[in-house]
């Protein structure tokens, strides 16, 4: 009974801090400054109301992020895996690639990833714009090749003109990486209830939310899950009290997480910490989509 009261406890408490209005998903230009004194001392910080971006790069990112000619055969684009109608990821066990084939660990939302110390879930990428080179290149994902992808830009003859209208030298490696990264760190999802909250609004949250959330920090969720992203700023060890991997059973490469960067030993089951902002829409949970539910992440 207690361990199922515990469970009910952290899955409001996570529930609601993903207890967003209508998220705004066009890219913001302009810095906002918020006083110090109206944000509470707390572990976890609002998402900033606006964020500097070029809003060139965003429009033609937008484009390219949804480019299936990024893929080799034509078919597959960043969105395929990382929907922002789905909260920024497919809700698929493992994502599916070109020829139908099925990726090896589960696909991490796109929302709010700028906010990331690194990305991937074994951090292997340490800027939004190296970890472009990773699902382009990867075989059982769009398996295309930087000479193709450029190749084919360049016969377009509107990618062609809106590259050359922001970079001299037009379509090159590095500025596909730019502008598709640039896109990406528009997709913040700022002044959810809970950053309201945590701005000192009164009458934010339901009496039964801030419960939950006095649980989370008191149970120690807080511990993983904290800072501007409430995650994505540690690796940590999959299975920290009770052997993960062994209840489980069939060990994959995946499961190795830092260490197939690192090849440390220490590594070994480590993984970048995922952020719980929105994690209501971002179902199936942890690397592996083990996990259904919040109920069953949170047990």
């Amino acid at each position: 009974r207690a361990r199922a009261a515990i469970a009910t406890g952290c899955a409001l408490a996570i529930a609601l801090l993903a207890a967003c209005d209508r998220p705004e998903l066009a890219p913001a230009l302009a810095i906002t400054a918020v006083p110090a004194a109206a944000v509470r001392a707390e572990p976890i910080a609002p998402i900033p109301l606006t964020l500097a971006l070029d809003a060139r790069k965003v429009a033609l990112g937008r484009k390219l992020f949804h480019e299936p000619l990024l893929s080799r055969d034509r078919t597959i684009s960043c969105a395929s895996c990382h929907s922002l109608a789905l909260g920024g990821t497919d809700r698929l066990h493992r994502s599916i690639g070109i020829g139908n084939a099925t990726g090896a660990i589960n696909a991490p939302t796109v929302l709010n990833s700028g906010l990331n110390f690194r990305q991937f879930w074994d951090g292997r990428a340490d800027t939004l714009e190296n970890q472009i080179d990773g699902p382009m290149q990867a075989p059982d994902e769009m398996g295309a090749t930087w000479d193709e992808v450029l190749a084919r830009l360049l016969e377009e003859t509107a990618y062609a003109a809106a590259f050359k209208e922001i970079y001299a030298d037009g379509v090159q490696r590095q500025h596909v990486k730019e502008t598709i990264a640039e896109f990406e760190r528009s997709l913040l999802t700022p002044n959810s209830r809970f950053d309201r909250h945590l701005r000192g609004e009164p009458n934010a949250l339901t009496a039964e939310e801030l419960a939950g959330y006095a649980k989370f920090k008191n149970y120690g969720c807080i511990s993983c899950h904290q800072g501007v992203n409430v995650g994505g700023n540690m690796f940590q060890r999959m299975g920290v009290i009770r052997d993960y991997f062994a209840e489980r059973g069939n060990l994959t490469k995946a499961d190795n997480g830092r260490f197939n960067v690192t090849g440390d030993e220490a590594d070994r089951f480590f993984f970048k910490v995922p952020s719980l902002r929105n994690v209501a829409l971002t179902s199936p949970y942890f690397h592996d989509g083990s996990a259904a539910t919040l109920r069953e992440a949170v047990s």
